[in-house]
C-alpha cells in the first residue's frame, strides 16, 4: 500500500464559513480513521462556490483567511494527514480595498497545523455561468507536494478545475516532479457534463502520462447544481474509480506504487441515464434551495396539466409529502378532467390539496373594468387577469404560511413569452425553467416508470401526459393554437438560443421559414418578461439566466 486518498465530495453552503469548516474537518477526521492520508476538498470549499460579489468584500476574504487557519489548527494532531483546502486569497485582505490583481482562486496544502503551500488557479473561466475574471487574477506558478506516511510518499501536482482543461498546467506539474495529478473542482452541472469531464481528463492524462484524481463539489446553489461524480483515471485514461452523483460521499481511491508506476483503484459507480441525472439534478436543486434558504415548505398551483404535475412530483421527491401543498384554482374554462386529474395526482402523492375557485374574483375584475373595456372584445387581457388572480392567491397563502411558491413554467414558455407577468410567473423558485416542453413530457414518462426516492410509483395520471396542453383561459384553448408544435418549437429553440445558429442556418436544416422567424421573434421580444422571472434550476449548457445576457432594448433582428 502506498497512499489512500479521500475525495471529500461535500455539499457546502456559500458564506457559511463555520459550517463549511466543521464539515471539512469532520470529513478529514473520518477519512483519517479509515486510513486516508490525503484528503481533497472541492474548489473554494471553505466559502462555497460561487460566492460572487462576496469576493469583493474585504471582510469576506479576511474571514476566509481565518477559516483556513482554523481548519489547519483543528487537524494538528493527525500525523501525516495532508488536506487540500480550496479558498479565496489575496494580498492584505483586511484593508478597505482589495485589488482584483491581488486576489486569487486558490488552494492550500495543510499538514499538521501548517500551511505547506498555496497554489493560485492559472486558468480563469469567463463563459456560460462563470465570471472568475471579475473576481480573480490568474496564478503563475505550480504546486507539487508530497503526501503519505514516511517511506510511502507520493508527489502530487495540484490543479484547480479549469487548469486541467489546458495542456500547460499538467505538463508543468510533471516537469516539477509530480507523479500524479489532483484536480479540485466546482463545475456546474448540465446534461452530459459528467461525460465531457471524463473525456477531457482522459485527454489530459494521456497527454502528460500521469494518473489523476478529480474531486468535485455536490449540491445546489441558487440556479446551478453540482453533481459530484468525482473520479480517478489511470495514466492510460481508463476509469479507475467513480463516485456516485448528486450525493455527498467520502470517496476513497487507493494509490499503489508498482514497477509500472502508480496504479489507482476504487469503487466504480455505473454510468447513469440522461433522465436519471436530470431528475436528480432537479430534486437536489429544489431541496437545497429550500433547505439552504430556510423555507419550511412549498406551495404550487396544480392545474391538471403536465407542467404543474411534474413540478409536484419533483417537489415531493425533494422534500417529502408533508412539506408540499398544492392548490387547484379553477376558472370558468377549467375542464372537468382537469379537476379529476389534479385530485387524482394529489391523492397518489399524499400531499395537501385544496380547491379555490377564481370565478368570483374574475367576475369582480370584469365588473370593475366594464366601463373601461366597453365595446372591446375579450382577448388576452381577460386571460391574463385569470392568471394574475391565481398568482395573487398563491402569494397570499405564501405570505400567511411561510411556504415559498414554486412556479411551473417551462423553457419553451419562457422563450416565447407564453406566460403571464405577475400571474403564472409569480413565485420564488422556477423548478423547470430550463426544461423544454418536449423534455417535460419525456421526464414525466421516466418518473412514472421509476421511483428513485420511494415516494410512489406512477404518480402522474396518464391522461395528464397524453392530453393536448392548454392554459384553459378561454373556451377550447390549446397551446398549439398560439405556438408551433412543441417538437418544432423546441428544436428551433435549441438551435437558436442554446447553440447560436443563425436563422438562415436553421431554415437550411429543414425548418419552415415562417416557424423559424416566428419563434425567434418571440424569443427576442420577450426578454423583458424573462428578466422578471424567478431564479430557476439550470440543467442545459445555456439557460435563461446567467448564460443568456441579451439587452431588453434591442433592434438587432438577425
Amino acid at each position: 500500500m502506498t497512499l489512500k486518498i479521500c475525495v471529500a465530495q461535500l455539499n457546502l453552503v456559500v458564506g457559511d464559513l463555520p459550517g463549511n469548516s466543521q464539515k471539512i474537518v469532520a470529513a478529514a477526521r473520518s477519512a483519517y480513521a479509515e486510513g486516508a492520508r490525503l484528503v481533497l476538498t472541492p474548489e473554494l470549499s471553505i466559502c462555497g462556490y460561487a460566492a460572487e460579489d462576496l469576493f469583493l468584500r474585504p471582510a469576506f476574504i479576511a474571514a476566509c483567511d481565518d477559516a483556513v487557519k482554523a481548519v489547519a489548527c483543528e487537524l494538528t494532531g493527525l500525523k501525516d494527514l495532508t488536506l487540500v483546502l480550496g479558498h479565496p486569497s489575496g494580498g492584505d485582505s483586511r484593508t478597505r480595498s482589495v485589488a482584483v490583481q491581488n486576489r486569487h482562486n486558490a488552494a492550500s496544502v495543510l499538514c499538521e497545523g501548517a500551511v505547506l503551500a498555496t497554489y493560485a488557479k492559472r486558468e480563469l473561466p469567463n463563459y456560460q455561468v462563470f465570471d472568475e475574471r471579475r473576481y480573480f487574477t490568474p496564478g503563475q506558478g505550480v504546486c507539487v507536494f508530497e503526501a503519505g506516511a514516511a517511506g510511502h510518499k507520493v508527489k502530487v501536482g495540484l490543479l484547480i478545475c479549469e487548469d486541467a482543461w489546458f495542456e500547460a498546467p499538467a505538463r508543468l506539474s510533471r516537469q516539477a516532479g509530480a507523479e500524479m495529478l489532483a484536480v479540485i473542482n466546482a463545475s456546474p452541472f448540465h446534461l452530459g457534463k459528467g461525460n465531457e469531464r471524463e473525456l477531457m481528463m482522459r485527454e489530459r492524462v494521456q497527454a502528460c502520462g500521469l494518473p489523476l484524481v478529480y474531486a468535485h463539489l455536490v449540491g445546489g446553489q441558487d440556479e446551478v447544481v453540482f453533481e459530484g461524480h468525482s473520479f480517478a483515471l489511470s495514466a492510460d485514461g481508463t476509469v479507475a474509480a467513480r463516485a456516485p452523483s448528486f450525493v455527498e460521499d467520502s470517496f476513497m481511491v487507493q494509490v499503489t506504487r508498482t514497477h509500472a508506476g502508480l496504479q489507482l483503484a476504487g469503487p466504480v459507480t455505473p454510468e447513469r441515464s440522461t433522465e436519471a441525472d436530470l431528475w436528480d439534478a432537479l430534486v437536489l436543486g429544489v431541496r437545497d434551495y429550500i433547505g439552504k434558504n430556510g423555507f419550511p415548505s412549498v406551495i404550487l398551483g396544480l392545474s391538471g396539466g403536465i407542467d404543474s404535475a411534474l413540478v409536484l412530483a419533483l417537489a415531493v421527491d425533494a422534500l417529502g409529502k408533508d412539506r408540499v401543498r398544492c392548490v387547484m384554482m379553477p376558472s370558468p374554462y377549467t375542464a372537468d378532467i382537469s379537476w379529476i386529474d389534479a385530485r387524482a395526482m394529489a391523492e397518489r402523492l399524499g400531499v395537501r390539496y385544496d380547491e379555490i375557485s377564481i370565478v368570483p374574483e374574475f367576475e369582480a375584475f370584469k365588473a370593475s373594468l366594464a366601463l373601461e373595456f366597453k365595446g372591446r372584445a375579450e382577448d388576452a387581457t381577460e386571460e391574463n387577469i385569470q392568471a394574475r388572480i391565481r398568482g395573487t392567491l398563491l402569494m397570499a397563502l405564501s405570505n400567511k404560511f411561510g411556504s415559498i411558491v414554486l412556479t411551473t413554467g417551462n423553457k419553451s414558455e419562457m422563450a416565447t413569452g407564453y406566460c403571464t407577468l405577475y400571474g403564472d410567473m409569480a413565485g420564488g423558485f422556477a423548478v423547470i425553467k430550463d426544461l423544454a416542453k418536449t423534455t417535460v413530457f419525456r421526464l414525466a414518462r421516466w418518473r412514472n416508470a421509476n421511483d428513485p426516492y420511494g415516494t410512489g410509483s406512477d404518480p402522474i395520471p396518464e391522461r395528464i401526459i397524453t392530453r393536448p396542453p392548454s392554459a384553459e383561459l378561454r373556451p377550447d384553448q390549446k397551446d398549439q393554437d398560439s405556438l408551433p408544435p412543441y417538437e418544432v418549437l423546441d428544436a428551433i429553440l435549441e438551435r437558436y438560443m442554446e447553440n447560436d445558429q443563425s436563422i438562415e442556418d436553421i431554415i437550411a436544416a429543414g425548418f419552415e421559414r415562417a416557424d423559424v422567424e416566428r419563434v425567434t421573434r418571440l424569443i427576442k421580444i420577450n426578454e423583458y418578461k424573462r428578466r422578471q422571472a424567478p431564479v430557476g434550476i439550470r440543467v442545459t449548457h445555456r439557460s435563461f439566466g446567467k448564460d443568456w445576457r441579451y439587452p431588453i432594448t434591442n433592434r438587432f433582428r438577425a
